[in-house]
């Protein structure tokens, strides 16, 4: 019971503190609903007019049957509700939906008025709700939609299913759900304004005071008392059933769900159905809680498919989402393409150095507002069907340690990023980006949710990433030519990919210090070979810009097949750049005498037979690759080299 403890006492401690711009907590005894038209009333109950909304959400008062409907159960809401509930002259024009529930047949009509009754008869009763209350006994609410032309009647009089005339359809059919071809316009869900001289607020929805006289008027209803496992309250009003709509307004999955009252599921020693000889929960505990998650999850959750995935501090102090990218963490910025902004650079040589000063600058910032003691809660959901829901990862966390293990994954897999034009940067991607590189932008749903399901213990508890998945990202990205060009002929997905693989390969092998800088004291056998392959890659580019020529190099066609069999590869690639070199070396001849002496250095530092070794490269000669392509490619080196190149050329011309 520790996660509806922490939301609760989050909910407790953040009413009425909300942040600025953010939704307010929501209020217990009431529910999030989609509503279609809204109706407006005087304090008489006098019809003054209709429109459609589309699709709103509406925070409206709710029983806790209610607020947990489903199928053709019978539970009115308090106030707002669909047509066939507060319509009464629904049935005179055809409406099919008139009874529900199981066994007994009940009215959706008698209930609701029964219900509104009741509430407008108590000590808790409301001008807004016996205004509703005075305009349903009329009888008119259908007749009265029809009249303002938000309802549509056919030739026969009764309610429309179908629209044939052939004119526009109406907004109202739009927005219904169809069933087997038909749209029942008594699904119509309707919210009230209530006009009144002493009170500015309209909307029943918005009025506090009517939120208060029914959270009165609901709890003098609850019946079952008992313990309560969270606050210890031993004559608590308890919970019989437990919110949906968590995610969004139309999830119908519930985190607590007992409602097995018939003999196919074996239920253990207990003597009664209601299952709170297991565990009682208060009711106003478990709304609270709910509150406080569906709260969370609007602000601040990471959403794919079904999974949820929200961080929160329970005193409601800013914490850093663990499924940004590192751009993202430092500049307070979201989304796949980022703006291109200015940053101050430490003065440090060492692009990672000064990558690490700018991250602890960031995490700082948020340890001067969460105290190292502050509960920091990581909690992930998924559901398999539509009615259950279950919490797929959770973790509890002193706020020091969670910001250590945000610091250590950034760290730790920091790398030049390349994410396009107006996004380079040194960093960690995303986990949504490392799942994309891993098995493509169009990869499904339920392929994305998993592979970030399996990322979420390595960011919080400081796993390994799988394996299998870095070795994908290795395998895609040595598979260059798969990649499309832009219309600049640029591979920017190819680059994107690239710098991520770059990231995790370091990161997984970290033992082994990989600079993001070129090492050119670094031996091994697969670090070199991606020296080779760029430096050839970089030969062969500049034989072309100078022919005009625009096509793939020899070592971007066979960057898998040097991947797979590296010195077989090279002869093949190192034979290609012959016609390459002559050209250079009539007109780039320094270029050139450059990059044949860079080639024999590299060569001259294999060790034993590890040059001639045709055995697989691992994904570390991608980052051999890339760094010496990043010094290559360094843009004041290359104005150099032109200037230099051309001088020279002039020269042997002369």
């Amino acid at each position: 019971m520790s996660w509806i403890q922490k939301l609760y006492e989050t909910y407790e401690q953040c009413k009425g503190h909300e942040p600025s711009g953010s939704a307010r907590l929501m209020p217990i005894s009431h529910t999030p609903q989609q509503a279609h038209v809204e109706i407006t009333l005087d304090a008489d109950g006098n019809f003054k007019g209709a429109r459609i909304v589309q699709k709103e959400e509406t925070i409206i008062p709710a029983t806790e049957k209610s607020a947990g409907r489903s199928g053709s159960a019978c539970a009115p809401h308090a106030l707002c509700d669909k047509v066939y509930y507060c319509g009464k002259d629904y049935p005179e024009f055809g409406g099919k939906k008139l009874f529900g529930g199981k066994g007994a047949k009940f009215s959706f009509l008698k209930e609701y008025e029964v219900q509104l009754s009741a509430w407008c008869n108590s000590e808790f009763s409301h001008t807004k709700a016996r205004a509703v209350l005075a305009y349903v006994r009329k009888h008119r609410l259908v007749s009265d939609l029809v009249k303002e032309k938000v309802l549509h009647l056919g030739t026969d009089g009764k309610l429309l299913t179908k629209w044939d005339n052939g004119a526009e359809t109406p907004d109202i059919f739009r927005l219904l759900t169809a069933k087997d071809g038909e749209r029942e316009q008594g699904d119509v869900f309707i919210r009230w304004h209530v006009r009144e001289d002493s009170n500015p607020c309209t909307a029943v929805w918005k009025d506090a005071s009517l939120q208060d006289a029914w959270q009165a008027f609901d709890a003098s209803t609850k019946k079952l008392k008992g313990v309560c496992m969270v606050t210890g309250n031993s004559d608590a009003a308890l919970a019989v059933m437990h919110p949906k709509r968590v995610r969004h307004a139309g999830d119908g999955a519930r985190l607590i769900s007992a409602n097995d009252s018939s003999g196919y599921t074996f239920r253990g020693r207990f003597t009664d159905d209601t299952g709170q000889q297991a565990c009682g929960v208060s009711y106003a505990v478990t709304q609270k809680a709910h509150n406080a998650l569906r709260w969370l999850i609007d602000r601040q959750a990471y959403r794919s498919g079904d999974l949820a995935v929200v961080t929160w501090s329970i005193a409601g102090k800013p914490v850093p989402d663990p499924f940004k990218d590192s751009l993202s963490l430092i500049l307070g910025i979201e989304g796949p393409a980022h703006e291109t902004t200015e940053i101050e650079q430490p003065d440090v040589d060492d692009i990672g150095q000064a990558f690490a000063i700018r991250l602890r600058k960031v995490i700082a910032g948020y340890s001067a507002k969460l105290s190292p003691i502050d509960d920091v809660v990581v909690m992930g959901l998924d559901s398999a069907t539509p009615g259950r829901m279950a919490i797929t990862f959770y973790r509890e966390l002193k706020g020091s340690d969670f910001l250590n293990r945000v610091q250590n994954w950034h760290e730790r897999y920091a790398w030049a990023q390349n994410f396009g034009k107006d996004s380079k940067f040194i960093g960690a991607p995303a986990p949504r980006d490392i799942a994309e590189a891993a098995y493509g932008r169009r990869l499904d749903d339920n392929l994305r949710k998993t592979t970030v399901e399996r990322m979420l213990p390595c960011i919080i508890d400081g796993q390994m990433l799988p394996r299998d998945l870095v070795e994908s990202i290795i395998r895609r990205t040595s598979n260059r030519v798969y990649f499309e060009k832009n219309k600049n002929g640029k591979q920017w997905e190819w680059e994107k990919i690239l710098g991520i693989a770059c990231a995790l390969f370091s990161g997984l092998y970290i033992e082994r210090r990989y600079q993001m800088t070129l090492e050119t004291d670094r031996t091994s056998r697969d670090y070199l070979y991606g020296r080779l392959l760029s430096i050839a890659e970089h030969i062969e580019d500049r034989a072309l810009y100078i022919g005009s020529e625009k096509r793939d190099t020899t070592a971007a066609k066979l960057m898998q097949r040097f991947a797979d069999r590296p010195n077989s590869t090279w002869r093949t690639i190192e034979l290609a750049l012959t016609p390459y070199k002559t050209r250079l070396r009539a007109k780039r001849p320094a270029f050139l005498h450059k990059m044949e002496t860079l080639l024999d250095e590299v060569v001259a530092n294999f060790e034993g037979d590890e040059f001639v070794s045709d055995r697989k490269l691992s994904g570390e000669f991608l980052l051999g690759y890339h760094c010496q392509r990043q010094m290559l490619n360094l843009p004041k080196q290359d104005k150099a080299d032109d200037f230099a190149s051309d001088n020279d050329s002039a020269n042997t011309d002369n």
